[in-house]
């Protein structure tokens, strides 16, 4: 962990200068002239000179700096860790319905205990780990994965009703979606086959699957014809159609068509009025 020296108390600063100017002053100095062949016989010779230095009493006190080390100090210290230190990078994520968070540096979703759903979090991370904490307690920890835009889960997090989509495949949503008409089952291959990654186009499907609900299975298949016929593998023409209710017209209208939707009138002028 990095200390930096107390907020308005500069004699932190003087203290560590002071250090360094002995340390100069009682290794340093004494060896300033002296000729080494080798690493091995400089440290030697440091190491010699630091601990008569250790050993000298302090002027105000009547112990060295070893005795004070061995009898206050020593008790305080705890054990290497295993791994070497890195710095921690932060970020703010809300844990989502599905019960991840999203990790924007690899556009990446890490898990969390289903329990924390909807709950603001904050995620630490180094170039090895991702951790999660709600309220500085860590609720989760995964290895950070080098590939960008996945879903690293940790089944332990996932509630009933979300563990079955840890079986969730391309074939599991085109036998679920059959059931609402063959166009339905067209346009969710569509989105499987679309998507680069397929956790995203299991979430697309999963939109499709809920329009059925509220629109029924028959208006959501002539809306999934009209969208495949305009070669539309979006989830929110879909939505749109069903909410402007126009699945059942001809055609749709496109914006960027050469044919004008402005009808003819004799007191509308076109360009050529104003050449």
């Amino acid at each position: 962990m990095v200390n930096p020296t107390r907020t308005y108390s500069p004699q932190d600063k003087a203290l560590v200068e002071n250090a360094i100017h002995l340390a100069y002053q009682r290794i340093f100095y004494p060896i300033r002239e002296m000729t080494f062949f080798s690493l091995g016989d400089l440290n030697r010779e440091i190491k010699k000179l630091l601990e008569r230095y250790n050993a000298l009493l302090f002027q105000r006190k009547s112990s060295s700096r070893k005795e004070l080390f061995q009898s206050v100090e020593r008790e305080y210290l705890k054990t290497l860790p295993d791994t070497s230190y890195e710095l921690k990078d932060y970020r703010r994520a809300k844990v989502q319905k599905m019960g991840y968070v999203y990790f924007s540096p690899d556009r990446s979703y890490y898990s969390v205990p289903h329990r924390y759903i909807g709950k603001h979090t904050q995620i630490h991370y180094t170039q090895k780990i991702v951790e999660v904490y709600y309220h500085n307690e860590r609720i989760a920890i995964h290895p950070r994965s080098p590939s960008n835009g996945m879903y690293i889960t940790e089944k332990d997090h996932l509630s009933s009703t979300h563990k079955a989509q840890s079986d969730w495949s391309p074939e599991y949503f085109k036998n679920w979606v059959r059931k609402h008409g063959a166009y339905v089952e067209a346009f969710v291959d569509a989105l499987l086959k679309a998507s680069e990654y397929p956790e995203i186009s299991y979430k697309r499907s999963m939109g499709v699957i809920q329009l059925s609900k509220d629109y029924g299975s028959s208006r959501l298949n002539k809306a999934c014809k009209k969208a495949i016929e305009h070669q539309a593998d979006s989830f929110h023409v879909v939505k749109n159609i069903l909410k402007n209710r126009v699945e059942d017209q001809l055609e749709l209208f496109d914006p960027d068509a050469s044919q004008t939707h402005i009808p003819d009138h004799e007191n509308i002028r076109g360009s050529s009025a104003y050449q």
